[in-house]
């Protein structure tokens, strides 16, 4: 007898809402600047349909050279492993790498992120203030 592991209730509410034809919700809450500082705010549950829109985002941000490009994180849900490869691209493109910082990562995104090991590899901040202040 084969056994199918039943889908979590995150991925079965993602599927349920994607399959009623429901666009998903713009995972960018905003941008903004504060100092040198350009911070990009997430929210929402960042998968395979959300990408391209955070993706999109940070690389605007990118382009305006910011001394720091801040990650809001707050008030994300969920976050797979395409949002995290737009994060990683965004990293890379900034001239100082270290420039890049995610703020306030909630249980979930923490997870993603040290499952997957990027946590070695950003700089992560508790809280925006703490990543504004560097």
């Amino acid at each position: 007898m084969r056994r199918v592991a039943s889908p979590s209730p995150a991925s079965a509410r993602r599927r349920t809402r994607y399959d009623m034809g429901q666009a998903p919700e713009d995972p960018v809450a905003g941008i903004s600047e504060h100092g040198e500082a350009v911070v990009v705010r997430l929210a929402g549950e960042l998968d395979l349909y959300t990408a391209p829109a955070v993706r999109s985002a940070l690389l605007e941000s990118v382009e305006r050279q910011p001394a720091r490009l801040v990650v809001d994180l707050a008030d994300v849900t969920f976050i797979d492993s395409t949002t995290l490869g737009a994060l990683v691209e965004a990293r890379s493109r900034l001239a100082s790498r270290e420039a890049f910082i995610l703020a306030a990562p909630g249980l979930e995104t923490r997870r993603a992120l040290e499952v997957s090991g990027l946590h070695r590899h950003f700089e992560v901040r508790e809280t925006l203030e703490d990543a504004l202040q560097i």
